[in-house]
């Protein structure tokens, strides 16, 4: 389960706590919900290149099982054109005390060919507080990939926050149509420093985000003249809800 899950559900046992009488825990079954913007940013890279990019989910259920939609994109302002755009709608269920299972769908809608997923995986907390999400995806078109996010968030003080993260993305097989090859295909490492306006609900940051694509992957990206590697001064905002 991801940290902003656990202190969503100690927030709402509390509250549950408060407007019942006599009740010394929350009631089974109770649902609940919560909404998370992990990143909304304006990035700024080589040759003034500027773009927006949004990390976002929001979730609904009980303890044993929720539904919940991860979102992701990222808009070339300069172009004024989506590059990415992913959905996926995943239900939920715990396997352990600080890990969940999960399976779905995803849908891609990109400025090119559109793809549809299926997928499973797990996201909660490693030991030291890392946060994991790994995903397995096959496409419509029976090809097969991977991803792995990572973050940690380390308090400089209880409002000032560094946050390290990476996301790996692999290919078990070539797709043409979306120019992914095989192997490792792309990287994104980023480090962000905000400060927490509002507790944890709103806080502003700044930071720094290096992309890199492999492979067949960057040769695609080479041969359509684009670049297979930058990296961006980042500002955003970070929501919890």
């Amino acid at each position: 389960m991801k940290r902003h899950d656990l202190m969503m559900k100690g927030g709402f046992v509390a509250m549950v706590m408060a407007v019942v009488p006599g009740t010394g825990q929350a009631a089974e079954g109770r649902t609940y919900y919560g909404f998370q913007a992990e990143q909304f940013e304006y990035r700024l890279g080589d040759e003034n290149e500027k773009r927006l990019v949004w990390d976002a989910d929001a979730f609904w259920g009980t303890d044993e099982l929720k539904l919940r939609w991860q979102g992701e994109g990222e808009r070339d302002l300069d172009a004024d054109i989506n590059e990415g755009l992913e959905n996926r709608l995943v239900l939920q269920t715990p396997i352990s005390d600080f890990f969940d299972a999960k399976a779905g769908v995803r849908l891609d809608t990109p400025t090119g060919t559109d793809r549809w997923y299926g997928t499973v995986g797990i996201m909660g907390l490693a030991p030291q507080w890392i946060e994991v999400d790994a995903d397995l995806f096959v496409s419509e078109t029976g090809d097969g990939s991977a991803r792995l996010d990572l973050e940690y968030e380390g308090l400089i003080t209880n409002r000032v926050i560094l946050t390290p993260s990476i996301e790996l993305n692999a290919a078990f097989s070539e797709d043409r149509e979306i120019e992914v090859g095989t192997g490792i295909s792309s990287a994104e490492i980023g480090l962000r420093l905000s400060y927490d306006l509002i507790d944890r609900s709103v806080a502003p940051y700044i930071g720094v985000s290096y992309e890199r694509k492999f492979g067949d992957t960057a040769d695609f990206a080479k041969e359509d003249g684009e670049d297979f590697e930058a990296t961006y001064i980042v500002t955003g905002l970070r929501l919890m809800f």
